[in-house]
């Protein structure tokens, strides 16, 4: 939109720029997401493969060390139990933040839907000031 086509009515004017910006920012958003989601790909990928890395490194010095790598059993089976509670409690967690989103997403809508009703609300509450102080005794 051209400055030329602005209104000179400031709440047109307004209105009309807030819609322009979230016209803008609805085409930006999905391109914002997928480059979001692309590094926090790459940044789990370089996470595993550095851990990757480091252990090959040190196995292969404790083996050309000799330095013995074996573990006893019950230390073996508590970190994989470890683990095991790792990966649940990731799983628990990331459910909890999926409900919690879902649920602000969905009180959004709500309130989108009632912003028409707050407004008249408002409005008639203004109105009925302006009545009240402009009432002639």
């Amino acid at each position: 939109m051209s400055t030329q086509s602005q209104s000179s009515d400031a709440y047109i004017m307004c209105k009309q720029n807030v819609q322009k910006y979230f016209e803008n920012v609805t085409k930006q958003t999905p391109q914002y997401f997928q480059s979001v989601t692309h590094l926090q790909d790459e940044c789990m990928k370089t996470c595993e493969k550095t851990i990757t890395a480091t252990v090959t490194l040190h196995q292969e010095f404790a083996k050309k060390y000799g330095i013995r790598t074996d573990i006893p059993d019950i230390v073996k089976t508590t970190i994989v139990d470890t683990n095991k509670q790792i990966v649940q409690a990731s799983t628990i967690n990331n459910q909890l933040v999926k409900t919690t989103i879902d649920a602000t997403v969905q009180n959004i809508k709500t309130f989108n839907e009632n912003v028409n009703a707050f407004a008249d609300l408002n409005k008639n509450i203004i109105h009925s000031w302006m009545n009240s102080f402009t009432q002639k005794n």
